[in-house]
């Protein structure tokens, strides 16, 4: 793994007020409080939690998260991995489809090298080409390299998603049978990842939504089982809906990840109240650089975070003064009084905002920066490399 440069080190134990803006900064009280929350449900409901390292794309974090109990992470992208086992992670599942030869030349390399470190490798398929192609891949390390090296394989189906997977049922049997076929596969359970009920807002949306994705992994299971192969494993849900997929009864893994850091979209659910209460934990810190009578400028704009899930949350300062973001393109934020407010933060003020999705603001920063003893006073503790930025591939 690469050094940081030392304006980045320079940084430990200074005062927050000392980081430059815009930046990603994390308050590591309550990323850690958020992880304990998540361990002790976890252990409590007797089921396994993998996060995904998608979100934070470091491999600090992940093995943190393994050290507190995670059976492993998933990513989504074979460069990813490859990132996470650089930094020391060996237990890792890429829970997306790799269909080209030179990306699955590359899965091969890392199932032999997470296997040498007395990990495992495993992968998504949803197709029969998929198989054959990913087998291919797996005996051509064979021969070049010698060993059997075995990846383990979920079948994944589509449970509401709408993206990749297999139609539940017959068409997830087919897939199974087939995978069974080749000696460097092993069938490893069912992918079953319901992304779209993690932000409907109602709780009552998602225990519907999660109910009938039950049903579809249950019904698949059954037929899968009746052909004298066990389904060890279903593996799936998020953040948002944990709490139903750890109740359901067919599930035995949580891939939640944005419970680590949080973000405003998520705040905008009505809470299950069997959910733990996650906090946010994950801030842009950004600076007023102008002002106007009805509104001020901060440094902040949408080359810091991502807006695919709406605008940033600017983090209250006192109940008289809450202000609302607006963008102002790539370096600029609009900052106007909410309603029944009148102040505005004047020039130079420090403004923390919650960014509206975790996954792609992470990915904009070369590094997060981790707070302890809060944000108006606290110092920082340590810098965070984000490994896998830009690992699109």
């Amino acid at each position: 793994m690469s050094t940081l440069p030392p304006r980045w080190s320079e940084l430990i134990d200074r005062p927050v007020n000392d980081i430059d803006t815009p930046a990603l900064v994390i308050d590591l009280d309550a990323m850690k409080r958020n992880l304990v929350r998540m361990a002790e449900f976890a252990k409590k409901h007797n089921i396994l939690w993998r996060p995904h390292a998608k979100m934070h794309k470091s491999a600090s974090l992940a093995k943190m998260q393994i050290k507190a109990g995670a059976a492993g992470v998933c990513v989504q992208k074979t460069a990813e991995a490859e990132a996470m086992v650089a930094g020391g992670v060996y237990n890792v599942y890429i829970s997306n489809e790799v269909i080209a030869p030179g990306k699955l030349a590359r899965v091969a390399a890392l199932a032999k090298k997470t296997a040498a470190h007395g990990g495992q490798l495993a992968i998504a398929v949803d197709s029969t080409e998929g198989l054959i192609r990913l087998a291919q891949a797996m005996n051509e390390a064979r021969v070049r390299k010698g060993g059997g090296t075995v990846i383990d394989v979920f079948v994944e189906i589509d449970v509401g998603q709408g993206r990749c997977g297999v139609e539940p049922g017959s068409a997830a049997v087919t897939l199974v049978l087939e995978l069974r076929k080749h000696p460097a596969l092993r069938f490893a359970g069912l992918q079953a990842y319901h992304g779209k009920a993690q932000h409907l807002r109602s709780a009552r949306e998602r225990r519907k939504a999660i109910a009938k994705a039950a049903d579809a992994v249950l019904l698949t299971r059954q037929l899968i089982e009746a052909q004298g192969v066990a389904v060890n494993l279903v593996t799936g849900a998020g953040t948002g809906c944990l709490v139903l997929e750890a109740a359901s009864g067919v599930y035995g893994e949580l891939q939640a990840g944005s419970f680590l850091f949080m973000d405003a979209d998520y705040a905008q659910n009505e809470r299950d109240p069997a959910q733990p209460q996650f906090e946010h934990a994950m801030f842009v810190k950004t600076q007023v650089i102008s002002t106007r009578s009805d509104h001020a400028v901060c440094d902040a704009g949408h080359k810091s975070h991502a807006i695919d899930s709406g605008m940033p949350l600017v983090h209250a300062l006192s109940a008289d003064s809450a202000l609302e973001y607006f963008n102002g393109g790539d370096e600029h934020g609009i900052l106007r009084p909410a309603a029944g407010c009148s102040r505005l933060p004047g020039l130079g003020r420090m403004l923390w905002l919650i960014p509206g999705h975790c996954d792609p603001t992470v990915n904009l920063h070369d590094v997060m920066i981790g707070v302890s003893g809060g944000l108006h006073s606290g110092v920082v503790q340590r810098i965070i490399k984000v490994d896998a930025r830009g690992a699109l591939t």
